[in-house]
């Protein structure tokens, strides 16, 4: 990149500090809808930048999958922002924190650029967007198109004028031609076209039932992905066009906590968790230890954690790892544990798909069943109707499964649900011992009591 770029990324290093808002720059990549090529060209940028600057990435919405490939490029952990999970104070929060030491920040979107919980701009890419105060980058796929894409270009541009669409990247270009015949009409009035990307078929990541393939499964050519936003994208307007994002710096937590030791389950099995809300936890008194059932690993912790992921792609390996029978035998003991989806899956009795079926860590009066269709994708609010060794407070977090959990009728639920669709009639969070297990992904919540619950367990 020229020297003009190097000295712009220069004045971005030397982030200014007054009355307690920090100042730090960024993009944010919205799409026209899904499909456009949104992650793939937000990923590409992320990779040209990271070849010289900081690159701090951040993923609209409640995504596990797209964060992964964000770590993998720039080297530092992706952040998920989402308005109703988090709040608005907590997205601005999470985005100062983890922008500080940043040069740039790119911010992936969600869908398109508009859509967010029913008809309502809440979690929207564009409400993140006002609320950083961040300029806009649209991504739109023009196959097929050519004056046309002006008009809906004009059409996001002027739907909300809170909306800072600084600049637009046309994907799927077919020829020098086409780009000539979508490009003029959209500079046309007044919008700059930062680049031009052709269609690139070996570029199409493989993807499964709950979206692309993670990181750590190598399905993404970064070196390729770079290299086609470094010949067609204009990285120096870009960079230029990137301003400020005032936002109030987060206050430090001063607080003493009698350190408890928390195990992560953390593999291929067990891989979706929020890097900020493991964050939280770590300043909230938790010293976290990253283990592994398919490993077959045992820590020695005072509570667990088991997030999401893909047990069912791993039962057999499960079912014969000493962590099973482990778990099982810690839960009866009462450690605290806390599961979240896959971790509720594992947490059963048994886990069936088709005529296989195996069995898990018998903790849970339950046995789960995948399904070939989507059986829940919703944001949900939470209601705590029955006492847990984990949760105390309502809670807002986010539902996506491929799978029914049937439960015995002596089984208890802990949640009562507003939005989504749980466990059973609205329910959702099953409680035995000191285990509680949801099909709800929460991206933040007051940990104390679950702390306290792990310190109480430590010393017995």
């Amino acid at each position: 990149m020229c020297e003009r770029v190097a000295r712009h990324c220069d004045g971005l290093r030397a982030n200014g500090h007054t009355h307690g808002l920090m100042d730090m720059r960024g993009i944010v990549v919205a799409g026209t809808h899904s499909g456009c090529g949104k992650t793939t060209l937000s990923m590409g940028l992320m990779a040209a930048l990271s070849r010289r600057y900081r690159v701090q990435p951040y993923k609209v919405g409640p995504d596990f999958i797209d964060p992964s490939h964000h770590t993998a490029i720039c080297k530092r952990p992706s952040v998920n922002l989402d308005t109703f999970m988090m709040g608005v104070d907590g997205v601005r929060e999470a985005y100062a924190r983890y922008s500080a030491d940043a040069d740039i920040s790119v911010v992936e979107g969600v869908m398109g650029m508009f859509d967010g919980m029913d008809t309502t701009e809440i979690a929207s890419t564009a409400h993140v967007a006002k609320v950083l105060n961040l300029p806009v980058v649209l991504v739109v796929n023009v196959r097929s198109m050519s004056r046309s894409a002006a008009a809906l270009v004009k059409g996001y541009v002027e739907y909300d004028p809170r909306v800072d669409v600084a600049g637009v990247i046309l994907n799927g270009v077919a020829s020098e031609n086409h780009e000539r015949l979508v490009r003029e009409p959209i500079e046309a009035l007044g919008i700059r076209v930062l680049g031009a990307v052709p269609r690139v078929r070996e570029l199409s990541m493989p993807s499964r039932h709950l979206g692309l393939h993670m990181a750590h499964e190598g399905s993404l050519d970064v070196e390729q992905l770079r290299s086609l936003i470094e010949e067609y994208v204009d990285l120096d307007c870009l960079l230029e066009l990137a301003h400020s994002a005032e936002v109030p710096l987060p206050d430090e937590d001063d607080e003493q906590h009698e350190h408890i030791r928390l195990g992560v389950a953390y593999d291929a099995a067990f891989c979706f968790y929020y890097h900020d809300l493991l964050e939280h936890l770590r300043r909230s008194g938790a010293s976290l230890t990253f283990f592994s059932p398919l490993r077959g690993e045992v820590p020695e912790v005072d509570g667990l954690y088991i997030g999401g992921g893909y047990p069912e792609l791993h039962a057999h390996a499960l079912e014969h790892s000493p962590t099973t029978s482990w778990i099982r035998t810690v839960a009866e003991d009462g450690m605290p544990i806390y599961g979240e989806c896959g971790g509720l899956m594992y947490l059963c009795e048994r886990l069936a798909e088709g005529e296989d079926t195996h069995a898990m860590c018998g903790v849970l009066p339950a046995t789960t069943t995948m399904t070939k269709r989507l059986m829940a994708l919703a944001y949900v609010e939470a209601e705590v109707i029955r006492h847990n060794a984990i949760m105390q407070r309502p809670i807002k977090g986010h539902e996506f499964h491929y799978s029914i959990t049937q439960c015995r009728g002596d089984a208890r639920l802990a949640y009562r649900l507003r939005g989504g669709v749980g466990i059973r009639d609205g329910m959702d969070g099953l409680v035995e011992h000191c285990t509680l297990a949801s099909y709800t992904h929460v991206a933040t919540f007051d940990p104390t009591h679950f702390m306290e619950s792990c310190r109480r367990y430590a010393r017995t």
